[in-house]
């Protein structure tokens, strides 16, 4: 079912160049002239909701970890107005795609709690008291009357 034409992320995910999606638009920024003509900014429109490449757990990783460029028909939208002619845009815009989808597709480590040693729990309180005792150092001395 994988085509040459798939956009290769990990060995078990390939998304097929079918389910994007490219707008162009004009850029901004400098360029002379050309800004005014050329349609040199690239936005691709990929839907994860729908889309069959993804388990269902680096999909809500992905979810998670771009809340922002995710819109509410569940598409990741990535912009591109890097270079000044379109193609390379367009290679902008998966390369960046390759990146999101390749960190969401690493399962997090889960953290193993740990106590801290006695060693820095003493060090750790010794400083408290010096820095205590720096402040009270700092005060004006009190004047007890008898």
């Amino acid at each position: 079912m994988a085509s040459e034409d798939d956009i290769v992320v990990t060995d078990e995910i390939r998304i097929p160049r079918s389910e994007l999606t490219f707008q162009f638009s004009r850029s901004g920024g400098p360029g002379g002239q050309n800004v005014n003509k050329v349609n040199t900014r690239v936005q691709l429109r990929w839907n994860v909701e729908e889309t069959e490449t993804l388990s269902d757990e680096v999909r809500r990783r992905l979810k998670t970890l771009n809340r922002r460029r995710i819109n509410s028909d569940g598409e990741l939208i990535i912009t591109s107005q890097r270079y000044r002619d379109q193609p390379r845009n367009i290679e902008d815009c998966i390369e960046k795609l390759q990146e999101l989808v390749a960190a969401a597709a690493v399962k997090p480590r889960r953290r193993r709690p740990t106590k801290p040693s006695a060693g820095s729990h003493r060090r750790r309180l010794q400083g408290k008291k010096e820095r205590s005792q720096r402040k009270q150092n700092r005060r004006p001395p009190r004047m007890d009357s008898d």
